[in-house]
């Protein structure tokens, strides 16, 4: 699993990045072109995959929330069936970025244990051996996500990416900072693909790479405009490549409409488990399989109480945004550190040097509804929800949108969200490290580690002065 990444490999056609690892797991697999998280945000569209239900229906639909509840009866984590049906289950990888051990999920658990006796998610870290077969390894590739190592991981590439040779979509403006920043990402791409061929290697090793099958995917989209967070599709749409078993009849390539809950229920089809009846993922090897649309939702973000939801279908998407005062650029804290495009568009946008398509990013409001013809026009220039012509599939696409937001009415109003910082940060480099903050806003990264580091200690400081 990739963190915050959306159709950025190759293979899907981004220009400037070379993934020749991902690129031949799609020549020799599937490729799905159609796959959208049921959140554009990690840890609750992570808890839906965890249990293959959506994540408003078992009340993880609000981020980093209720993390000391227990999942409400019947629900279990995927895993649970896996052990059940004799797979030992594995989490991580000592060699990739990270160990790639993240779980992040919105519900009481350890990650590795008994779930029956401590809510234990594996049964162990890291080694994936023959004696494990059958076994299930879920490794996480976590160098996509924004963080400190970017600039690390840019200075050591043999081939960084060309800022000249990136194609920025059309509400990004065309500067130097936002190229650069671009660039970057695609380094972070590139360098996955290489952990993902170590993986691949230590397969082949092992003996166990014929019979093994892999699945690629995305939590959510890119950490940027439009993605991560918001329900556009460059932040729900997430990549999935699938490399079956030897022998395994496949289709090259796949259009079908997927849920990220999908592949949860696909996993345990797979594997042989009888899928429970409280899974609302289907399996998309059935041959009855036959998903028309997909339910999203975003819910709270640290302290963005956000409220929308949207469908998706091969053609269209519906987006209702149930709290239109909220703008686009809400300047959440996590994302005042980790988009550099915004903080040089704003100061762009304040000199009347954006166009139309990228000033509607720093509009007052969101409409309260949102169509588009993601066919026709796949960056989401162009509203259609007053349009018409397009009366009768907004009709149509809302009645979904209400008919899922009573099927996944949560089991438990529990709500118990983690306190976090928000803007304060931001406020205290503004206020005692005004050059960095001056970077920050002309587009560099001046490092989230160190900087949260010495705000922790001044708020110590501080706290140690009023006593």
């Amino acid at each position: 699993m990739l963190e915050d990444i959306s159709h950025d490999f190759e293979c899907y056609g981004m220009p400037a990045v070379k993934t020749p690892t991902f690129n031949a797991l799609a020549e020799e697999g599937t490729i799905y072109y159609n796959c959208f998280g049921t959140a554009s945000i990690c840890s609750t569209n992570r808890s839906a995959m965890m249990v293959g239900a959506h994540q408003r229906l078992t009340n993880t639909h609000h981020h980093r929330s209720n993390r000391d509840e227990p999942l409400s009866a019947p629900f279990k984590p995927f895993t649970y069936q896996l052990k059940k049906q004799g797979y030992t289950t594995i989490l991580g990888h000592t060699n990739v970025r990270g160990k790639g051990r993240k779980i992040d999920v919105n519900f009481k658990h350890n990650k590795i244990g008994d779930w029956d006796k401590d809510f234990g998610l594996f049964d162990k870290y890291d080694e994936f051996t023959v004696e494990d077969q059958p076994f299930f390894a879920q490794i996480q590739l976590n160098v996509t996500h924004r963080g400190d190592w970017w600039d690390q991981v840019r200075e050591e590439s043999a081939h960084p990416v060309n800022p000249a040779d990136v194609q920025l979509p059309p509400e990004y403006a065309d500067h130097p900072a936002i190229r650069l920043d671009w660039a970057k990402y695609l380094d972070q791409v590139e360098y996955a693909d290489a952990e993902m061929q170590m993986l691949i290697d230590e397969l082949k090793e092992k003996g166990i790479y014929e019979n093994t099958v892999i699945i690629v995917i995305g939590d959510n989209g890119r950490c940027n405009i439009k993605g991560k967070g918001y329900l556009f599709d460059s932040g729900s749409r997430i990549p999935l490549i699938i490399k079956w078993p030897e022998g395994y009849e496949h289709d090259e390539e796949s259009r079908q409409i997927i849920a990220s809950t999908d592949i949860t229920a696909t996993i345990l089809d797979i594997a042989g488990v009888e899928l429970p009846d409280y899974l609302t993922g289907q399996s998309f090897i059935d041959e009855n399989f036959d998903r028309k649309n997909v339910y999203s939702f975003r819910g709270l973000w640290d302290e963005i109480p956000e409220q929308s939801c949207s469908i998706s279908n091969e053609e269209f998407r519906y987006i209702r945004n149930d709290r239109p005062d909220i703008p686009y650029d809400a300047h959440q804290g996590y994302l005042e550190w980790y988009r550099p495009a915004v903080h040089v568009m704003r100061a762009l946008n304040e000199r009347g040097e954006l166009n139309d398509i990228q000033q509607k990013w720093f509009s007052a409001s969101k409409p309260n509804e949102e169509l588009y013809n993601i066919k026709n026009d796949p960056f989401e220039v162009h509203n259609l929800a007053n349009n018409p012509e397009y009366r009768d599939v907004l009709k149509k696409m809302r009645k979904e949108a209400l008919a899922e937001d009573k099927r996944m009415t949560p089991v438990s109003s529990f709500f118990d969200p983690k306190p976090v910082p928000g803007l304060a940060p931001i406020e205290f480099i503004k206020e005692y490290h005004s050059e960095a903050y001056n970077k920050m806003l002309a587009g560099e990264e001046i490092g989230h580690s160190k900087y949260m580091k010495l705000y922790k200690k001044h708020l110590k400081e501080q706290n140690n002065k009023t006593r």
